[in-house]
């Protein structure tokens, strides 16, 4: 323990490491850490906002929140299968898709998630800009910009301030729920709402969608905040860290959601903060929590802004070759997706509700199959047999692009069309299915199974075991071997 907090008091408070393999030396802090980041991520306003839409679109309160946390364990066990590969590799997360799509061919889905990240986090300022508008008395827009500035900020300093705001905002957080749940049992009969049960297929299965994709959401850079763990960090552990912080954090918010919508007369949409801060009282109260969903906001929005840096990053490395992402460099790439998402939330921000419904649902589209790859690759191909070095050369082991990722990817996305069913687009078999979205259903069970199948007998080569770079005190311990690898 005295090590570890050696170690962590040591590092610098801006981070230096982008897209680089984090050496055994610079390895530091606890699962605990994982927890606290994860549920403080997850006990804010936007979670709140998801669980309600189950209510807002038709479902009853009871099996909406059956159906909830049926999506959060669903969706909350892909996301910690991704965290228990951070401490292993210590890389970022989507630069480990080199090895199903190759080392140019892993673009193809970074740059979907890029688009996932810059949604999130405008749909993120937007309720932020809300809080922030009403706490200081100036407009929503104002509100977003300021968000947007403290964001930038945040994200230019990197891991370790980001893990000590998602303590903080664990701790304020569970104050804020508390009292709200508390306020909100004693202006409403939970319970008459409870009593009422209409099950619905269609409603049921819209409350696990709503859930599951809220976790799965997190897998193109859970690892990216495991990275730093020791090597020798417990898989399982991790596992159960980062899934319990996410899911328990994910399934407090949508409950008090499910409740204030249910208890709203139809007052909630296009009211969102503002009504779940009427639900706490007037005044200083208001304010702080005002202050509260602004600050529980700060934590995803700065991860969805890393992690849009960390794949610029990674696309750039992957074809101009390995990449040192100097702090001026990092800056400007913030700049610019803190930009474009506060662009967007400007310019969406009186739409919202409807527009976030439909994003979360879509974009699962094209971030399942990859998960499911990857997942099955990891776990059940190469079964954590990586070849770090190969990562950063095309001519290397995983080549420019893979063929068989890059199929089985797009075959994942196609095979999800019947079954989405959005405002950019609904398919042909969503009438049958009651008008639910269940295409990450399909679209994690089906890519994964195929690449299961057609891994085992065209799979590249899988090394012996982990094979990682040299670090450089053992490069200093024996000069003569400075050109090899040390594998695990």
């Amino acid at each position: 323990m005295a090590v570890t907090s050696t170690r962590e008091n040591s590092k610098p408070l801006i981070e230096k490491r982008s897209i680089d393999y984090i050496p055994e030396g610079e390895r530091h802090g606890r699962l605990l850490s994982q927890f606290t980041l994860w549920m403080g991520a997850n006990l804010q306003i936007t979670a709140i906002v998801t669980g309600a839409l189950a209510v807002v679109l038709g479902g009853d309160v009871f099996w909406s929140l059956i159906g909830l946390l049926i999506g959060q364990v669903l969706g909350g066990g892909v996301m910690a299968l991704h965290a228990a590969q951070g401490p292993k590799l210590g890389l970022p997360q989507m630069i480990s898709s080199r090895v199903q799509f190759g080392v140019y061919g892993a673009a193809i889905p970074i740059v979907l998630v890029c688009l996932m990240y810059l949604g999130f986090t405008a749909t993120g300022t937007v309720l932020s800009g809300q809080a922030l508008g009403q706490l200081f008395g100036v407009s929503d827009s104002v509100g977003i910009l300021i968000f947007a500035s403290v964001i930038v900020l945040v994200t230019v300093l990197g891991y370790r301030v980001i893990h000590f705001i998602g303590r903080v905002a664990s701790v304020i957080g569970v104050i804020a729920f508390v009292y709200l749940f508390a306020r909100l049992i004693s202006q409403t009969d939970v319970g008459a709402l409870l009593q009422i049960r209409h099950f619905s297929w269609s409603s049921f299965l819209l409350a696990v969608s709503l859930a599951a994709s809220w976790q799965i959401a997190f897998g193109p850079y859970v690892a990216d905040y495991s990275r730093y763990l020791p090597s020798k960090t417990s898989s399982v552990k991790t596992f159960f860290a980062a899934g319990a912080g996410s899911v328990i954090g994910a399934q407090v918010a949508m409950i008090l959601g499910v409740f204030a919508a249910a208890s709203a007369n139809g007052q909630f949409a296009g009211h969102e903060v503002a009504y779940i801060v009427g639900l706490g009282g007037t005044g200083a109260t208001a304010a702080l929590l005002y202050f509260s969903i602004a600050f529980g906001k700060v934590t995803i929005s700065t991860l969805n802004s890393y992690g849009s840096f960390m794949c610029i990053a990674t696309i750039i490395s992957g074809f101009r070759g390995h990449v040192n992402v100097t702090r001026l460099q990092r800056l400007v790439f913030v700049l610019v997706i803190v930009g474009a998402a506060t662009l967007i939330a400007l310019l969406g921000q009186h739409s919202f509700l409807g527009a976030f419904k439909s994003f979360i649902l879509f974009l699962l589209a094209f971030f399942t199959p990859w998960s499911a790859i990857n997942l099955v690759d990891y776990y059940c191909i190469t079964r954590e047999r990586y070849d770090v070095p190969a990562l950063n050369d095309p001519n290397g082991r995983y080549g420019r692009w893979n063929a068989l990722g890059i199929s089985v990817y797009v075959f994942g996305v196609l095979v999800q069309l019947p079954f989405i069913a959005t405002k950019f687009y609904t398919g042909p078999l969503v009438e049958a299915m009651g008008g639910v979205d269940i295409s990450w259903i399909i679209g994690l069970v089906v890519p994964a199974a195929l690449y299961y199948v057609l891994a085992k007998q065209w799979h590249s080569a899988v090394p012996d075991q982990l094979i990682l770079p040299v670090e450089q005190d053992a490069v200093d311990a024996q000069p003569s071997r400075a050109g090899r690898i040390q594998a695990v």
